[in-house]
């Protein structure tokens, strides 16, 4: 009788299912079990079944007892090789052998409700056994003839170690299932194994060759005492409670791991480097009572303890040592019970999620951390590159600052953390309350996930490039969790050619970083950090900011605003403080635009009360030229991969040092910046009827409505994450020592070094994440250029083009033209020249005048070229020279021709700014138009002009839809220079795209502007076609508030004439009123509102209640009359709120009443009781001092002659007429209120 037949006989096999599947079993035995072992298999009842046979009824009989079935055999159960496990099995599976179907169901919808939103692997009917054997890096492998393994358990023995065992419940894990990186995947053992053979000695290959008994186990305090004196030879065997457990290190190419034994007061610190006894470190628990024989003293390099015990060839461990000094067998870890540490948080412990002190000042603050112990699950993986996780849904975990665990933590798993640090807000972008763990923190699975968990995020920073940074960079958790989650915002909102690039977002996060929070620390001394009683560690103490900066992509910035931009204004707050007396169309006069502008850092922006948000806001984008299809062809953009935002940009001038001016270097283009230093502006259009400011909370009044959102930043304030290629040449000639460290540069073939040679001074090929302004591999193409000098530009507007008929509305498209001065001929070149200095060849001739045309797509440059800078414009794609020489106009019979060429530049030609060259006999003075100041432009006589001023006001003047989809077509702005004079402008905006950035506060040059004078003698300036407006300096919030007017003398001020100041302040005292009108009038018509309308064709039932006032005041100098209306006709009587209300009511009935002093009322009788009250206050005003701001009357008198009689004589003089002001305001310390 063979093998097979005895034991399918001696099993009693019942049926042919059972027969095949005993056949299978003593196979699987016999080809994958029997080669491990070298003696006889255990003994079983008959001693005639010997070898593979015994061995293959011991497995039956061990399966038979887990299932708790004798009668019966698991024979929907199948042994499985592990070669067979890890090639064929591709997703994650379970395997329980005594489940039944209705247990299987419920532990899968247990599963499902602790972690929802995740699934439980599917359950299989495999077995899986094999020989525990140590792999490499203290791994615990299963291992039979066809391979390998590698096996996570909850608790280990030492007893487990080459043994023979039989896993009942396992989960599988495949490679890459879950982003793993293991070659095969791993099994989860779910409880103990069940062991096959009796004793570690047999039948199986030893891995080791024995150790020392356990003889005079010393306590922790008598190892302390003797680890002062070293003896050569000497052994120590010491038994104690576990206090730490360092993870795994590998240094030099050594691999090793320390922990630490306590007793009472006393530790010792036992180091473990020999790499057979790595997996050790799985047996190894805190709160665990071990004994560790054969240990000798040694001195660790590099740590102030210096004296360390070591593990030796010959040393064992021993778990659960009792303090009987007896050794218990550890061969059921499952029933372990390891004694608690005395703090054990979970999250519903007050420790957890205790508040933080208030923090009272207003930038960040340090914190001592808090080493604690806590238990809890796993709820979501954050990140898993990155090491962050959730716990119990309240509690952050950062795992970052440890090695990468072998087994990566899925959702489900539950864990113990000992020794681990507790911060309460290290970081607003993550949970209040986060748990980060250092060199001596230990974690350890108590149950593992019974999900099978999401597929991992493949990007940045799911690649570990994070923690191998932190590695490298000694930095605190708080600035790596807000590196981590900038990694994980940027990887989403990118524009796609940034991420397609080599490197990696995490590698611009980690730059983002430095560039926030500056230098790194000290280096990490990791002996320390393990072994020091007095623990110090990267974690012990951090800083709570809550103000780090926040990032927000370009999309949800805009959306951001789009959405505020109504409701956080009130309609009336936007009418003047006398907006209950203005009338129907000077109320919808002044709702028609309003603005509000927001800092990026809220502490910079106190003034508009923003209080909600306390982060400064932080951006990364590229710069890019407008879009083909944008309207707004007047700035730049700002470009990530949700959207892109218009940007009103400014940059230092090269002529003058520290002064701005508008945008005009190209290498800007392409740039890959982050933006921490701008304003928001929101600029609101507003379409109404309202018929007076009581209406003002009824919508229907509201015909259209729309806002206009927009960047303002100078280029001083961006950092450069990846330059252009044009960028990485321009900071190489400025001699940017650190132009390296934001390219990376490649390295140069032979073809391309010998091109170079031929072709001097080109930058290199690309950086890493470069951004080029030519189209993609147009680089290496032949091209021509000119160098030219742009000498006057031309507003971009929309004109009738033939030429590009349809493109945009009825043959109308964008089109501007720069007259420039071309300094060189025509040069061919093998690949665009781009930025690089300009050669002898390209100046080798006088200078020719040529008008650039640029229409439809080509008008997109209009935000860069600026007169007095140099540029190249290279054509390519052609080795032709023609293509870049102007063509002469052509005339006819009694028309003046164009003395200068024109040459239409086409949608593919590429500008470069150049710097400034050289005094070249060639190159001579630029001719474009001196710009004036508002001063110049008041006083000179040119009826052209070029000038620029600081923003003081602007008014909507029309307050219809255009064509365009503005409801403005108009715009008027007062203009001012430093010494105070104003200028008013007028902009015609029908014909030209709207421009961003006038706004009160900018610095505008406004060219080919017209000089005008009013009908009264006052000039101001009007906008033609070909004139174009550009911000060249951006007001500041942060920056002093202007200086208040100027105090002026009523007599030499009225002798100036127009060369003084418009506004002044003005300190004197009443002389007479002339007159005071108050009257209530029509909202709509204006006409006198008594009970109704006196109008009969006005059917209004609003009226607004209007004041006015005259009087002459005197400073000493001279006399001025000054006019007051609205608001300030109250404090100039000297009345409270109460009694001004009192004067309305009690001028309701009446209507209208104009008093004049010391003379009779025009409407009311002498007896009228309301005629007394006004007389009476304006008698007691007089000599009263009084101190407000005037502007002077644009128009005044001329020097009249008047004629005097005394006596019999007469007497001819020349009487210089009253000054004429208009009262702004009134100075309210100076005002003495009339008491009466």
């Amino acid at each position: 009788m063979n093998s097979e037949q005895l034991f399918v006989e001696h099993m009693n096999a019942r049926g042919d299912s059972e027969v095949c599947w005993l056949k299978h079993v003593l196979s699987f035995v016999t080809h994958q079990v029997c080669p491990l072992l070298t003696d006889p298999a255990p003994p079983a009842a008959d001693d005639l079944l010997t070898g593979a046979v015994s061995l293959s009824v011991c497995v039956v009989k061990t399966l038979q007892e887990k299932t708790s079935v004798t009668h019966t055999l698991p024979v929907s159960y199948r042994l499985v090789s592990v070669s067979e496990l890890v090639s064929q099995q591709h997703l994650a599976c379970v395997s329980h052998l005594s489940w039944s179907t209705n247990q299987q169901r419920a532990w899968a919808r247990e599963a499902e409700l602790s972690v929802p939103g995740q699934k439980v692997p599917p359950r299989v009917n495999l077995l899986l056994i094999g020989c525990l054997r140590e792999g490499r890096g203290a791994e615990w492998l299963l291992t039979n003839s066809s391979g390998s393994v590698r096996c996570e358990f909850l608790s280990v023995s030492p007893h487990w170690l080459n043994r023979l065992v039989f896993l009942p419940h396992w989960t599988y894990i495949p490679h890459n299932a879950l982003g793993q990186d293991e070659a095969g995947g791993y099994v989860e053992v779910i409880g103990s194994p069940v062991l096959l053979s009796a004793g570690p000695d047999h039948g199986l290959v030893s891995a080791d060759g024995g150790g020392a008994g356990l003889i005079k186990a010393a306590g922790v305090r008598e190892a302390a005492a003797l680890m002062h004196i070293r003896v050569p030879g000497q052994r120590l065997s010491v038994c104690g409670r576990v206090a730490s457990v360092c993870p795994l290190l590998v240094v030099a190419g050594t691999t090793f791991f320390c922990f630490t034994l306590t007793e009472e007061k006393h530790t010792v610190s036992v180091l473990v480097k020999d790499s057979s006894r790595l997996w050790w470190c799985q047996c190894v628990c805190v709160g665990q009572s071990v004994c560790v024989t054969a240990l000798r003293v040694c001195v660790l390099r590099g740590w102030r303890g210096n004296n360390i015990l070591c593990v030796t060839d010959q040393s064992q461990i021993h778990t659960n040592y009792t303090p009987e000094r007896t050794l218990v067998n550890d061969t059921h870890a499952e029933s372990q019970s390891d004694t608690p540490p005395s703090m054990m948080l979970e999250a519903d412990d007050d420790h957890v999620s205790e508040e933080a002190e208030p923090e009272r000042d207003s930038g960040g603050s340090l914190k001592q951390a808090r080493v604690i112990s806590y238990k809890g699950m796993v709820t979501e993986v954050v990140s898993e590159g990155a090491g962050l996780y959730v716990i119990d849904r309240r509690v952050g975990l950062c795992l970052a600052y440890q090695p990468t665990l072998r087994r990566s933590l899925r959702a489900g798993d539950r864990v113990e953390l000992h020794n681990v640090h507790f911060l309460y807000r290290p970081c607003p972008d993550f949970f209040p309350s986060m748990l980060c763990t250092c060199l001596r923190s230990s974690i350890r699975v108590t149950s593992f996930s019974r999900v099978g968990g999401r597929p991992p995020d493949t990007t940045c920073p799911g690649d570990g490039a994070l923690p191998r940074l932190l590695l490298e960079k000694n930095r605190g958790v708080s600035e790596y969790l807000w590196t981590c989650h900038l990694s994980s915002r940027l990887s989403r909102s990118l524009v796609p050619s940034v991420l397609n690039q080599q490197q990696c977002v995490c590698v611009l996060s980690w730059k983002l970083m430095e560039l926030m929070w500056g230098r790194e620390r000290g280096r990490r001394d990791i002996y320390s950090e393990m072994l020091d009683e007095s623990h110090t560690c990267p974690v012990t103490q951090y800083s709570v900011d809550p103000a780090v900066p926040q990032y927000v992509s370009v999309s949800e910035l805009v959306l951001s605003l789009q959405s505020d931009c109504w409701s956080s204004v009130s309609l009336r707050s936007l009418l003047p403080l006398d907006g209950s007396s203005l009338s129907s169309s000077e109320i919808n006069a002044a709702l028609a635009w309003s603005c509000r502008t927001q800092r990026s850092d809220p502490r910079d922006d106190l003034h508009n009360g923003d209080t909600l948000r306390q982060r400064p806001l932080l951006l990364v984008g590229m710069l890019e030229l407008p879009s083909k299809t944008s309207d707004d062809k007047h700035s730049l953009q700002l470009r990530d991969g949700t959207a892109a935002v218009t940007c009103v940009v400014t940059e230092t001038s090269e002529e003058e040092e520290g002064g701005q001016r508008a945008a005009f270097n190209t290498a800007w283009i392409g740039c890959l910046v982050c933006v921490h230093q701008f304003t928001m502006v929101t600029e609101r259009f507003l379409q109404s009827d309202f018929p007076s400011c009581q209406h003002l909370d009824q919508d229907q009044f509201i015909t259209h409505k729309h806002c206009r959102v927009y960047l303002q930043f100078s280029l001083d304030h961006l950092h450069i994450l990846s330059p252009s290629v044009a960028m990485v040449t321009l900071l190489r000639q400025r001699g940017v020592a650190s132009a390296g460290d934001v390219s990376d540069r490649k390295q140069l073939t032979g073809e391309e070094r010998k091109r170079r040679r031929e072709e001097p001074d080109f930058p290199h090929s690309a950086s890493s994440v470069a951004m080029a302004t030519c189209l993609v591999g147009s680089a290496s193409r032949p091209c021509v250029s000119i160098v030219f000098r742009a000498e006057q530009k031309e507003g971009v507007a929309r004109r009738n083009m033939s030429v590009e008929l349809g493109a945009e509305g009825e043959g109308f498209v964008l089109d501007f033209t720069i007259r420039v001065a071309v300094i060189g001929p025509v040069v061919s070149w093998g690949r665009d020249p781009k930025n690089v200095q300009m050669t002898d060849r390209e100046t080798k001739r006088e200078e020719e005048k040529v008008v650039l045309v640029f229409s439809g797509v080509s008008a997109r440059w209009f935000p860069l070229l600026q007169p007095g800078c140099y540029y190249r414009l290279v054509a390519a794609n052609t080795q032709d020279p023609s293509v870049l020489i102007g063509c002469d106009v052509s005339g006819r019979s009694g028309v003046e021709l164009h003395t200068d060429s024109t040459l239409q530049i086409q949608s593919h030609w590429r500008f470069h700014t150049m710097a400034r060259p050289l005094p070249l006999h060639t190159c001579r003075q630029a001719l474009s138009p001196t710009v004036l100041s508002v001063s110049d432009v008041l006083d000179c006589s040119s009826e052209l002009v070029c000038f620029q001023g600081l923003v003081l006001d602007r008014i909507s003047l029309n307050n219809r839809t255009s064509d365009c989809g503005h409801t403005h077509t108009g715009v008027r702005l007062t203009m001012c220079d430093r010494g105070g004079r104003s200028l008013k402008v007028y902009l015609d905006l029908s014909h030209t795209p709207y421009p961003p950035g006038l706004l009160p506060g900018n610095t505008l040059r406004l060219s080919a502007f017209q000089r005008r004078l009013s009908r009264s003698g006052g000039v101001y300036c009007s906008m033609l076609p070909v004139s174009s407006v550009s911000v060249v300096s951006l007001g500041d919030s942060r920056s002093a508030p202007p200086p208040p007017a100027p105090i002026m003398h009523l007599g030499p001020w009225a002798m100036s004439g127009g060369q003084s100041c418009t506004v002044g302040q003005v300190k004197g005292h009443v002389v007479c009123f002339l007159f005071v009108q108050l009257q209530w009038s029509c909202s709509l018509c204006g006409s006198l509102y008594s009970q109704s309308c006196s109008s009969s064709q006005c059917r209004s039932t609003s009226s607004v209640f209007q004041s006015k006032a005259k009087l002459v005041i005197d400073d000493g100098t001279g006399e001025a009359h000054i006019w007051f209306s609205g608001a300030l006709v109250r404090p100039l009587l000297g009345l409270d709120d109460s009694q001004w209300e009192g004067l309305q009511r009690a001028l309701r009935v009446k209507g209208h009443i104009r008093v004049y002093p010391r003379a009779r009322s025009v409407v009311c009788d002498d007896d009228d009781p309301l005629l007394h009250f006004l007389s009476a206050v304006c008698s007691s005003d007089v000599c009263r001092p009084l101190s407000f701001t005037c502007r002077k009357h644009n128009s005044q008198r001329p020097e009249e002659t008047r004629r005097f009689s005394r006596g019999d004589r007469d007497f001819m003089t020349r009487m210089t007429p009253p000054l004429q002001l208009t009262c702004l305001t009134v100075t309210p310390d100076i005002t003495v209120p009339n008491v009466m």
